[in-house]
């Protein structure tokens, strides 16, 4: 697990916030304090719910209040606005409570910020009425089902034979086989502590279930006594060492891809997010993911953030967050026209406490912690899964929303997509890939245009034409963020 021994030297303490201007951010958030994964109906505890809303409440006090250091340009202060913010979580009751109490750090109610009136409203016969408790703000948060295409954004590990398939392999290699063979006797010892798990025997005590194993001992060490008088510290550690180990393993491998779909999806949702802000000139300011451990541990080994820090081989600890921002290294009044000004930084915090610190790291195996927003999107594009149909087909999923007609159409939107990114590079500063995206849509609107005008002459008088208008109205009426988007719309 991350501990960032070597943090000072490796990472750029924030510190001192130069002049700049932050026009959006994504975030990735590991959930809080939680009850043993290895039964079945594990809790987020009320220290994880803390945890979670001090996180919240740090990244409120330096990107969204008054006076924040690093204040996101334009983003409302006190109340939430919709259209400003975008949440999702794999409909699971952990991620979901994570991200309730990390957005209520956000915002808060309004009577606990001194902002009452803002959600105050006035009827014609001169009454008030304000939200429940005090101006609680009711920020909307998108669960995702697992039967869900938007899942795999988030969970782009589960429903994917390809990756299971792959991670398994990481058995077979002689790093697993040595480590099963050399730690037995130290996975022994722990048995007097585990032997009242229920489904336990003394031979499950072996690398094999290294995860397993210090999840129930961590757990146990912080919620019980008996069991932190019974492992020490330094065995703790080895632990968590040999947890490490093994779950990085199972989901990033720099040269089998299929390994590391996980982070490929998220990094896919990151990139889209971010362009979402860069389509929308700066109109979507906030993002937010909290997605399953074992993806964020292969989005470390995609963005190379290994490279800036070992510790990143490591599990984060709870309530942990990564923040990519895109920013302007000069102070602005609004959002730049010429893309060139634009740049990305990866900052991480490590846990929720107090005296924890924002640190920046670089990108990709690079020295600086910032890059052009055109460099980012280069490299994240180069292993990033963009699309639902292009996660079908790279899984091989047997999925209900894989269909073949959504599989083909998503594979297309990626090529699609890949070919305006580069028209846009080739072009220069005056076309981002948001606007070729924007610009490609607007040539198949038109397209649709003609032919739904043609069909409806042809259409017989009188006839249904049963759900045919459903996703075109929503799709043009909403003008929230939204992954369910293709990628050639962002």
């Amino acid at each position: 697990m991350m501990l960032f021994n070597s943090i000072n030297v490796l990472g750029a303490s924030l510190a001192v916030v130069v002049a700049e201007t932050i026009h959006g951010v994504a975030l990735v958030n590991r959930h809080g304090d939680r009850t043993s994964k290895h039964y079945p109906d594990y809790q987020l505890t009320n220290l994880g719910y803390r945890q979670s809303f001090d996180a919240g409440s740090f990244f409120r006090s330096t990107y969204v209040a008054n006076g924040a250091p690093k204040k996101i340009l334009g983003m409302s202060p006190d109340a939430y606005v919709y259209t400003q913010l975008y949440a999702a979580a794999p409909d699971q009751q952990i991620l979901l409570k994570t991200t309730t109490a990390f957005l209520q750090g956000v915002y808060p109610p309004l009577s606990d910020i001194n902002a009452l009136s803002l959600g105050t409203e006035t009827i014609n016969n001169g009454s008030t009425y304000t939200t429940a408790a005090n101006g609680f703000q009711y920020i909307f948060l998108r669960g995702r089902q697992a039967t869900s295409p938007d899942t795999m954004w988030i969970k782009g590990d589960e429903l994917c034979p390809a990756f299971t398939n792959a991670s398994v392999t990481f058995k077979q290699t002689p790093q697993y086989l040595s480590l099963l063979e050399t730690t037995k006797t130290f996975y022994a010892k722990f048995w007097s502590v585990l032997q009242n798990v229920y489904d336990y025997t003394q031979k499950d005590m072996t690398f094999a279930k290294a995860y397993d194993i210090f999840d129930l001992i961590n757990v146990a060490s912080i919620h019980n006594k008996t069991v932190t008088s019974n492992v020490t510290s330094d065995e703790l550690f080895q632990l968590r060492t040999l947890a490490d180990i093994a779950e990085f393993n199972s989901n990033f491998n720099a040269s089998q891809s299929n390994r590391n779909i996980g982070g490929r999806a998220l990094a896919g949702a990151i990139y889209m997010q971010l362009n979402q802000t860069l389509s929308s000139k700066g109109a979507l300011k906030f993002s937010v993911f909290t997605p399953s451990y074992n993806n964020i541990l292969s989005l470390f080994g995609l963005t190379k953030l290994t490279a800036a820090s070992q510790d990143f081989y490591g599990l984060p600890p709870y309530a942990s967050t990564l923040s990519f921002e895109l920013f302007t290294p000069t102070t602005m009044s609004s959002f730049p026209t010429n893309l060139d000004d634009l740049s990305v930084r990866a900052v991480f915090r490590n846990g929720s406490d107090g005296g924890a610190p924002l640190v920046a790291f670089p990108l990709f195996g690079g020295s600086s912690t910032s890059m052009s927003w055109k460099d980012f999107s280069a490299e994240m594009l180069k292993f990033s899964i963009t699309s639902t149909g292009q996660w079908c087909n790279t899984c091989n999923s047997t999925a209900a929303f894989c269909s073949s007609s959504v599989t083909n159409a998503g594979a297309a939107t990626t090529v699609t997509a890949t070919a305006s990114v580069s028209a846009a590079a080739s072009n220069g500063k005056e076309m981002s890939n948001a606007v070729a995206g924007v610009i490609g849509a607007m040539v198949m609107l038109g397209v649709f245009i003609i032919v739904g005008m043609v069909f409806l002459l042809r259409r017989p008088i009188g006839r249904k034409n049963k759900g045919a208008a459903t996703d075109s109205v929503v799709s043009g009426a909403e003008k929230r963020p939204s992954l369910t988007s293709s990628v050639s719309e962002v």
